[in-house]
Order: C-alpha cells, then sequence, then structure tokens
C-alpha cells in the first residue's frame, strides 16, 4: 500500500509520518528527500540565495518524484505500508498555485514522472489562516513557507481542487482544535480498516 500525507506547511504532516513509523509494517519516506539525489535536491530547492527559475523549482521536484517512486515506493508498497509525507498533490498543487500553470499540463506531467502510477489513499491536513500563522510565528520560515501566509493558504485552496480530481480515496482531516493522539487515530483508521480486510 502507498499512502501519501498531504497539506500545507505546519499542519503537522512530519509529525504524523513520525507516529505512523513506530507502527507495524510502516515504512515511511517523504518529497522531496526520500533519496540521496531528493536530499540534494531538496537542498537547491529550499536555498534561498540561490537563484532559479519557478519552471526549474518545477521540473526539480519532478526529477525527485520519478527518481524517489522508482526506487523507494515501487519497491516496497507491495509488501508494507508506504507512508509519504508528500507526494504528487503538493507537487501539482505548489506549481499550480506558484505558476499559475495550467492544471491538466502539470497533472500530465506528474503522470509521466510517476509512471501513470497512484497511491491507494491521501491523507490530507487542513488548516486556517489563523493557525499557520501562529505556527509560522514559531519557527524560521524556509524558501516556500517564506512566500507568506496568502501564498500558502492560496496552496491549500489548490490542493483540495486537485485532491477531488483524483481517483483516490481521500481522508480529510481538519486540524483545528485536534491533538496529535485524535489525528494519528484518524489516520490509523482510514489506512488500517481496509488493509486488513485486504490482507
Amino acid at each position: 500500500m502507498y499512502v501519501l500525507i498531504e497539506g500545507i506547511d505546519t499542519t503537522g504532516k512530519s509529525t504524523l509520518v513520525e507516529s505512523l513509523s513506530k507502527l507495524s509494517d510502516v515504512f515511511v519516506t517523504k518529497e522531496p528527500g526520500g533519496t540521496p539525489l531528493g536530499q540534494e535536491i531538496r537542498k537547491l530547492i529550499m536555498n534561498q540565495d540561490l537563484p532559479k527559475t519557478r519552471m526549474a523549482e518545477v521540473f526539480l521536484f519532478l526529477a525527485d518524484r520519478a527518481n524517489h517512486y522508482e526506487e523507494v515506493v515501487e519497491p516496497n508498497r507491495g509488501t508494507k505500508i508506504v507512508v509519504s509525507d508528500r507526494g504528487y498533490i503538493s507537487g501539482i498543487s505548489y506549481a499550480w498555485a506558484t505558476n499559475n500553470l495550467n492544471f491538466d499540463e502539470l497533472v500530465n506531467l506528474n503522470k509521466i514522472a510517476l509512471k501513470n502510477n497512484q497511491p491507494d489513499k491521501i491523507i490530507f491536513l487542513k488548516t486556517t489562516s489563523t493557525l499557520l500563522e501562529e505556527r509560522l510565528g514559531a519557527k524560521v520560515a524556509d524558501g516556500i513557507e517564506s512566500r507568506g501566509i496568502s501564498y500558502l493558504m492560496w496552496a491549500q485552496t489548490c490542493m483540495e481542487t486537485t485532491i477531488h480530481n483524483v481517483p483516490v480515496p481521500v481522508l480529510c482531516i481538519d486540524i483545528v482544535g485536534k491533538t496529535r493522539e485524535e489525528i494519528l487515530k484518524e489516520a490509523k483508521k482510514f489506512i488500517w480498516d481496509e488493509y486488513e480486510v485486504k490482507n
């Protein structure tokens, strides 16, 4: 099984992935950065001092996605529950929010990168501008977060639209007012109920 954990920055994706990593049969990874090549690409993307065009950024993400799927996801999804911190939903949505590119073209580019493969499930963590502002204020912003609250909230809207247009079961969790334990409980139920039936 292949599960994407999606959402904009500060929604708790990494925290949820870390919690899931402690459970049986779970293999965790991330995009970008789930491979040695991905780690280098992540450095390039997050480096605010390195000049690069927005389209170059899109293709850096796509290069990581193609390599990550072939090297990490494909060999493991048949025997383990592969949980990825981000995937092509973020890829399409951030590119759309940043460049105002054609949605269908972005979908097609990601299909090429993934060889037309889809995740089995998507968990989408949703936030509000108020909570986003609070959490961003408590950390040092990276290259994406530094684009601001309006940009990130627009990226979240793009994610919702993208998710509604993919043929994959989705669990949307509104994180406002929920504890880590409550979010983990919802995620586990969504992943494991059907997984246990199949296996």
